[in-house]
């Protein structure tokens, strides 16, 4: 038996598909990276108490915002805007997730690779 030519598993096109791969890794980096780049840059905003309190986060779950309705707050009951307030946070925190799975749940656990 002697040699046969190819690469491993790849056949006598070797190099050609070894290309197209590359191409393809090239191209899945760079969707990889918009979606980033937009789940970045989304604000989502959670809700709590019927809109009485609103928490806004970056994509990246950075807080940039809360609005407290003058409704929402009784000096006898702070314990009840705290927990308003942190109802609001996990809601807002949960649209990140979703959107995070939403924009790179396809591309699976690759992100180290590329």
């Amino acid at each position: 038996m002697g040699y046969k030519g190819g690469f491993g598993g790849f056949g006598g096109g070797g190099m050609g598909n070894m290309q197209n791969l590359m191409k393809q890794a090239q191209k899945m980096q760079a969707d990889m990276q918009k979606a980033q780049e937009e789940i970045e840059a989304a604000e989502l905003t959670g809700t709590a108490g019927g809109g009485l309190v609103e928490v806004t986060l970056s994509g990246k779950k950075e807080l940039l915002g809360i609005k407290i309705k003058p409704e929402a707050v009784d000096p006898d009951d702070i314990e009840m805007l705290e927990d308003l307030i942190t109802a609001a946070f996990n809601d807002a925190s949960s649209q990140a997730d979703a959107l995070s799975e939403e924009k790179l749940g396809a591309y699976g656990n690759m992100g180290g690779l590329l």
